[in-house]
């Protein structure tokens, strides 16, 4: 892996094991963006007039290929959470319905959930997922718990923002495409951590961002739709493509409500095949394997400094290239980052998440065994020197 850290734009000071935040784009697959960028201002109305549309389909169909999507049930969105929004939003959701989810999922998307909760008066319903866990079928039961003939739709993470786990959506959607209840899964971590398949997972509606783990610029994430569902979805941002023609139509009204929304820069999402690639030329399957191998080093690593266990087991797949590592309940999570950052440049979220805290780790093909070094010397010199918090527990 030590080879790929010259491809990547990162500061070779900071020691980055935050690759789950926002992502890091290779320089090839930056280089391909900025000339994207270049053809739209050399003449911007033939580009964005006459020759986005075919460019966009292009790019969509290699991210359909890769996800085996149809090209017209995949459109690009900003982000995750712009997905999570547009599906929320559109749902006739009525009082006294329920959206299930669990207590694991990103903040961001839980605002959006109680904010359409709140207009329509149906309830939003968090499933405790306890840690740690131990198997699908113990993760699947405890979720179904929270299932009742009130559930209209379910929503949850394919891979959780504060813990990493990895829940098992294809059994849940399954399970739920049985009792009729809709399903929406948030994979904002998902598109290049693991393979992908949406017809192995069956959801409804899909949102994952490619500027993560997929290495695409900033600003380019996908929803997905399964053909029958997407009669349900409106358009977030309201423009041309409500009133298609024959001159602005693209041959879908799913496409034509979310391609175009308005002046905005396409490059990002006209860089995702060179992301793809960039992927495919560097062997990503064996990079993945020997990041996941590398960051189970790390956790176990972590467990033995603070002699505490692991959140999931270790040989499973309930964690890929990202991974939670749990910290003593004394650790101040402020001062601790700050420290870190500050006094030994290592970038690395804490999470604090119930009662319990954690550091986050990614490992990303840029990674090498010297960082995870690195990360647990600081934390053998800071976390003893951590003022105790009595308010917290593990």
């Amino acid at each position: 892996m030590a080879n790929l850290k010259e491809l990547f734009l990162l500061d070779p000071k900071v020691i980055f094991l935050n690759h789950g935040s926002f992502g890091a784009t290779p320089k090839p697959v930056f280089a391909a963006y900025q000339e994207w960028q270049l053809r739209l201002e050399h003449q911007p109305v033939l580009f964005l007039g006459r020759e986005l549309d075919g460019l966009l389909k292009e790019s969509r169909q290699v991210l359909g290929e890769y996800l085996n999507a149809d090209v017209d049930d995949v459109v690009y969105i900003p982000n995750a959470t712009y997905g999570v929004n547009i599906v929320a939003r559109s749902l006739a959701l009525q009082p006294e319905d329920e959206v299930l989810t669990t207590d694991h999922e990103y903040g961001a998307c839980d605002y959006t959930w109680e904010f359409v909760c709140k207009k329509t008066g149906a309830n939003y319903i968090h499933q405790p997922i306890p840690l740690p866990v131990r198997s699908e079928e113990e993760i699947v039961e405890q979720f179904w718990q929270g299932v009742t003939p009130r559930t209209k739709v379910i929503y949850l993470s394919h891979i959780t923002s504060p813990t990493a786990l990895r829940l098992p959506v294809e059994r849940i959607c399954q399970r739920a495409r049985q009792a009729g209840i809709l399903t929406l899964v948030d994979g904002a971590h998902a598109p290049g951590q693991i393979p992908l398949d949406m017809e192995a997972v069956g959801a409804d509606f899909y949102t994952g961002n490619c500027h993560k783990w997929l290495l695409s610029p900033k600003g380019v994430a996908f929803l997905f739709a399964r053909r029958e569902a997407q009669p349900l979805v409106e358009p977030l941002v309201v423009s041309w493509g409500y009133h298609a023609t024959a001159e602005t139509t693209c041959g879908s009204q799913f496409i034509d409500y979310f391609q175009w929304t308005g002046t905005k820069d396409p490059a990002a999402a006209l860089s995702v095949p060179s992301a793809i690639q960039f992927m495919r030329d560097h062997n990503w399957d064996k990079v993945r394997r020997d990041c996941h191998a590398l960051l189970r080093q790390a956790v176990e690593r972590i467990c033995a400094l603070t002699d505490l266990p692991p959140l999931y087991p270790l040989d499973s797949d309930f964690y890929s290239q990202m991974a939670i590592a749990p910290l003593p309940s004394s650790a101040d999570l402020t001062s601790l980052k700050a420290r870190l950052y500050d006094e030994y440049q290592v970038e690395v979220p804490l999470i604090q998440w119930q009662d319990r805290k954690f550091v986050r780790i990614s490992i990303q093909g840029y990674n090498t065994p010297s960082d995870v070094d690195a990360l647990l010397e600081a934390l053998g010199e800071l976390l003893p020197s951590q003022p105790c918090d009595e308010n917290s527990s593990v």
